[in-house]
């Protein structure tokens, strides 16, 4: 184990002498050192935090029917009403988002991190039929064209200025393509990057959050119930589970995979997130507990198979090999406490590639979270700024396209902090 990381971790978390004592023990030689230092300067002698209250951790892994419509009582209708539509979003009222407001001091300087992916033509995304692409084209019109503008996909509205004040014109365009399964030619879609899963986005058979049934909702331009409209800004407060830099910190390896093309570390792929890990996370990151209306994010460090555009990590990004993420018995303990927004860098959150999908199911984090708990998913959401800066807990900021009826939004999420030596 890295000491330095060692004597931080001791710093941060105002570890006690005996609990110092005994990391330091298992840590050898190295944790004997960063323990001797803080010893030393007296930092590690502080007041333990008070124990957090207990609650329950028993949750099970296997997956619930909600197919079935014998077992709709069990979970619906939602603890917000029977005609909810907002799930946990409800939890984020005005109270909350001045209590988050409040993790910000008056007159510091406040940084803000983008928390999207750099969005760019031909997008990874997972596979579905029709795709889902992103092929951007720009419309130029006030000005001849550059050379190749044509064969690059340009698309050229006019040469001639606008008007006596010669008004010349960029607009983008989204390229449209027929598939076999649909007559009509389709382009993008707000399922794709950095995103927030709306409780209409997945279901069971045709049971959705609440209760709606698809044949009663589906319309051919979105659905009537649960839709972008329902969702709105929120301002609350974020929490980062940075579970990758815990394993860097403990210096466990075998949870690591090969790194990115441009050397930065991410967790082995179909790597399981434990109740384990979550809850060594919020210890090195001071965080006591997790409140309702959260947005509770985990980084794996999987974003950086997107940041050279490398063939081979864009197929590691895919899940060639699986994806790292927590499992049911995690999606129900952080559902009960009734976060707005469970999210990751990834693009799935979930662990995909595991022996615990060997039990038939798909997906059925998403299923537990988004009908069960009426708790929105976030995909794709960066965090290396935060982490780079040691910050895990921060003002978050979404506003989802005001689309009616659509599955997400995949506008990029902002978090407001003040590190230290801002």
């Amino acid at each position: 184990m890295n000491p330095e990381l060692l004597r931080k971790y001791f710093d941060k978390h105002q570890v006690s002498r005996r609990d110092a004592m005994k990391l330091a023990g298992t840590a050898g030689a190295a944790g004997a050192a960063a323990w001797a230092g803080l010893s030393a300067s007296g930092t590690a002698g502080a007041a333990e935090r008070p124990a957090e209250r207990p609650k329950k951790d028993d949750y099970s892994d296997e997956w619930f029917d909600y197919s079935d419509p014998d077992n709709l009582s069990d979970w619906a209708p939602s603890r917000y009403g029977a005609d909810d539509q907002r799930g946990t979003f409800n939890e984020v009222d005005s109270a909350k988002t001045a209590a988050a407001l409040g993790l910000l001091k008056r007159h510091l300087p406040v940084r803000t991190y983008n928390m999207g992916e750099l969005m760019f033509n031909g997008f990874p995304a997972f596979k579905t039929d029709p795709p889902r692409t992103l092929e951007q084209r720009l419309s130029i019109s006030g000005y001849p064209v550059p050379p190749n503008f044509r064969d690059e996909g340009g698309i050229v509205t006019s040469e001639e200025p606008l008007a006596e004040n010669k008004v010349s014109i960029h607009e983008e365009r989204f390229l449209g393509k027929k598939y076999e399964i649909h007559p009509e030619p389709t382009s993008t879609t707000y399922q794709i990057a950095t995103q927030v899963d709306n409780l209409n986005h997945l279901g069971a058979d045709d049971y959705f959050y609440n209760g709606n049934r698809g044949r009663d909702i589906a319309k051919g331009w979105g659905t009537t119930k649960l839709g972008n409209e329902h969702m709105g800004p929120i301002v609350t407060r974020g929490v980062l589970l940075d579970i990758l830099g815990v394993k860097i910190a403990n210096g466990d390896d075998g949870d690591l995979a090969e790194p990115a093309s441009n050397g930065k570390p991410l967790l082995k792929e179909n790597y399981r997130i434990t109740l384990e890990d979550i809850k060594a996370a919020m210890d090195m990151g001071g965080i006591d507990e997790i409140l309702p209306g959260d947005v509770v994010l985990f980084r794996t460090g999987w974003n950086q198979l997107l940041a050279e555009r490398d063939p081979k990590d864009i197929e590691r990004w895919e899940a060639s090999k699986g994806l790292p993420g927590p499992y049911l018995r995690e999606a129900r303990w952080l559902g009960e406490r009734r976060p707005a927004i469970v999210g990751s860098d990834s693009w799935a959150l979930e662990v995909v590639g595991n022996d615990v999908n060997n039990d038939g199911s798909a997906f059925p984090v998403h299923q537990e979270l988004l009908m069960r708990y009426g708790v929105r998913i976030g995909e794709s959401m960066v965090s290396d700024g935060l982490a780079d800066d040691e910050v895990y807990e921060f003002v978050y900021i979404v506003t989802p396209q005001y689309a009616e009826g659509a599955t997400a939004g995949n506008t990029p999420p902002a978090a407001l902090a003040q590190p230290r030596g801002l």
